[in-house]
């Protein structure tokens, strides 16, 4: 008779495991200098995703070059001059889009929010925002203050995917 054995195994958190999720969808985007992924979440459930790219049907900067670095605009300056649609637009139009509800989520994204998508947080009711990398652009953080949106900054080092056997 062959003796059982014991595997133990370190689970991601929930919080882990939907920024990981937050990074794959950043493979999809389009943009020459970030790529960023969004994933909006309640009761561990995901309501929609967002990568930042050129608004759909439309030429992307992968074809077209970028006009912010033919502009010599620094990164976190001038967000409106850009093809692309930032993730977490992407993600909060994807709920108006196909009707979720995201009032009271939570959003997950690879780097912190620029004003213009820290004030459609706000307006869509999102309660949480969870973050990996800081963007140059700290206007958020009194907004969401002001909200009372809870942010947080979540260090995650290695994207290493273990397979259980």
């Amino acid at each position: 008779m062959k003796k059982e054995q014991t595997v133990t195994v370190n689970r991601l958190s929930w919080d882990e495991y939907f920024m990981k999720l937050a990074w794959l969808v950043a493979e999809r985007s389009t943009c020459l200098r970030h790529h960023i992924g969004a994933v909006i979440v309640r009761n561990k459930r995901i309501l929609t995703t967002g990568y930042n790219g050129a608004a759909a049907d439309m030429q992307d900067c992968m074809s077209l070059g970028c006009l912010r670095d033919a502009l010599n605009i620094l990164s976190g300056q001038r967000q409106e001059i850009c093809r692309a649609i930032h993730a977490e637009q992407n993600a909060i139009i994807q709920g108006g889009y196909n009707g979720i509800n995201i009032k009271d989520s939570t959003l997950y994204c690879t780097h912190t929010p620029c004003i213009l998508c820290a004030k459609m947080i706000v307006n869509a009711g999102i309660k949480r925002v969870v973050m990996n990398i800081q963007y140059p652009d700290n206007a958020f953080k009194e907004l969401f203050s002001q909200a009372g949106i809870d942010f947080s900054r979540l260090q995650i080092n290695n994207f290493i995917i273990t397979q259980l056997l």
